[in-house]
This record gives structure tokens, sequence and C-alpha cells, in this order.
């Protein structure tokens, strides 16, 4: 191979590199989105109320489901109220549900609605995506009585 190959070979190569590491970093999800899904669910509510704000969020091929992210909602005694990935735990309490290491991401969740009124919490969750159990961070909000998060996955 001439030298003139070589670097165009190198280059191409390079290219694909570079073109597959920005389409993955595309198809996650940042702490960023969610936050922005956060709140634009937020204000969702505020318009259109309630039942019709947690039937859009509950809708797994709606406009608040975008890749890994996701809305949920939950009563401040831990009743889930809306769950854009598992229909299955939507009227169930979960505040007692620990995650792989024990950590009570429902209670922390909440905690941090009810007291900063917004923040981060770290857990691990089920990835819809991926099916598999991993890292998450969740930015939650306060709206009245409820707490509204979205996660991203690490």
């Amino acid at each position: 191979m001439n030298k003139r190959s070589l670097i165009l070979a190198v280059g191409i190569f390079l290219s694909s590199c570079l073109l597959a590491g920005t389409a993955t970093a595309e198809t996650h999800a940042s702490k960023e989105d969610a936050v922005a899904m956060v709140k634009k669910a937020v204000a969702f509510i505020k318009k259109n109320g309630r039942e019709k704000a947690f039937a859009v969020f509950n809708d797994p091929q709606g406009e608040f489901v975008d890749r890994e992210l996701y809305v949920s909602v939950f009563d401040f005694d831990g009743l889930n109220l809306a769950h854009g990935a598992n229909k299955k735990i939507i009227g169930k309490n979960l505040m007692e549900y620990r995650d792989p290491d024990g950590k009570y991401p429902i209670k922390e969740c909440l905690a941090v609605a009810r007291g900063a009124g917004s923040g981060w919490v770290e857990f691990k969750f089920l990835n819809p995506v991926t099916k598999d159990m991993q890292s998450k961070v969740a930015y939650v909000e306060r709206f009245e009585d409820l707490g509204v998060w979205v996660g991203a996955y690490k």
C-alpha cells in the first residue's frame, strides 16, 4: 500500500470512528434532556390537568417517552400515578421499593421534592431500552403535592 492509500484509509477509518461515536452519544439521553422533559411535563400538567397529563405520560409511544427517558409521577405517599415505561406499577404504592443496592429511590425522590423542591437522586433501575439494571440519575421537581421526575441512565 502506498503512502497516499494509507493516509486515505486512516482518514476513512478515523471519520467512521468519529461518526460512530457521535451516533452513540446521540442515542443516550443526557441529564439536560431529563431536566427539559420534567419542565415540559410540569407545564403540561398545569395546562391540561392531571387526568389528561397522566394519560399522555403513560403512553409508551407518546411525546413524553424519548429513548430511555420517560416521566414518573408519584404523590407524596408513594403512590405511582404515571409511569411511561411500566404501566403495571401505576396505582401501586412503591414507597418501600429498594434498588439492588438497598437504596429507596421513591423515598429519596419524594424527600427532594418535599424539601428543596427539585434536585437529583441516583439509584439503580431497569433500563426499558436495554432491559439491564443500570445506574440512573433522576431529576425530580415538586408540583403541588406531586413528585415529577425523569431519569437518565449512566
